[in-house]
């Protein structure tokens, strides 16, 4: 069967109002820690979307546990894909350094970029959301952060080995009677800055 394309059809949770989004989060991470029922949890799910109505006044269906259910299958595979994802990343950075590291957040960041700006042409005329455009826009953000931690950490480290290396450099020369001159000769030589 050929996959669908586009989001299909919104669930009875994505139609809930703006106001339930703290209780949909809530109900996620309870669902995620997997240390209650998927009953206990709609049962509490319900209460707070009950208690969401009379606070706020606003009026919507509260779905049923058939679509909490859908709601949980699909929360649980999207887990499962991350948890994958970050094992895979885990085992790859300790075979990487710092700087194969950098180049692999690069790489990530610059590929959810395209991923976000596929999606935005793929929506077409109808566009996007105003809950899909924010998701979209939180993903863009936290690519174009971890391109700046990289490049931060990336700084950082080379600072500290520069550090190292000119006190490395300079207790020869205190010891080892290197000039001067030769010292910054080496250390240019090391730090890139002459070849």
């Amino acid at each position: 069967m050929a996959k669908r394309k586009g989001r299909g059809r919104l669930s009875k949770i994505d139609l809930l109002p703006e106001e339930c989004d703290e209780v949909v989060s809530w109900a996620a991470r309870e669902l995620a820690s997997r240390d209650r029922t998927q009953s206990d949890i709609y049962k509490e799910f319900e209460e707070k979307l009950i208690a969401v109505q009379g606070e706020y006044g606003v009026a919507f269906d509260i779905p049923s546990f058939t679509s909490f259910n859908r709601y949980s299958v699909r929360l649980a595979e999207v887990t499962r894909r991350l948890e994958s994802t970050r094992e895979i990343a885990s085992s790859i950075s300790e075979r990487m350094n710092a700087e194969s590291s950098d180049e692999l957040t690069m790489i990530a960041a610059e590929t959810i970029k395209t991923l976000v700006f596929e999606l935005m042409a793929q929506a077409g005329e109808g566009g996007i959301d105003p809950k899909g455009a924010m998701q979209l826009a939180a993903a863009l953000k936290a690519a174009t952060q971890a391109q700046g931690v990289s490049t931060s950490r990336r700084q950082k480290v080379e600072e500290q080995l520069a550090d190292k290396a000119k006190e490395a450099v300079q207790s020869v020369v205190k010891t080892g009677g290197l000039s001067d001159e030769a010292a910054k000769t080496i250390l240019d030589k090391f730090l890139g800055v002459a070849k």
